[in-house]
């Protein structure tokens, strides 16, 4: 009989704790979608950029 008490016991916290789930806001709405082109990217953007993990542009990377 303890034990059944102790299972009901267990079953109310759980059904108060899912009430309290439930009776919170959402999540907040994720964002739209941004589309990015296919096109190339400007060569300009990548001037005082090294090629990471690459090694220096006059040897050869380890």
């Amino acid at each position: 009989m303890r034990r059944v008490r102790a299972d009901a016991d267990h079953l109310r916290e759980s059904v108060a704790l899912l009430r309290a789930a439930a009776a919170q806001p959402a999540a907040p709405r994720r964002p739209d979608l941004v589309a990015i082109p296919d096109t190339p990217y400007d060569n300009s953007l990548w001037t005082d950029s090294d090629d990471e993990g690459l090694g220096a542009r006059d040897r050869h990377a380890p």
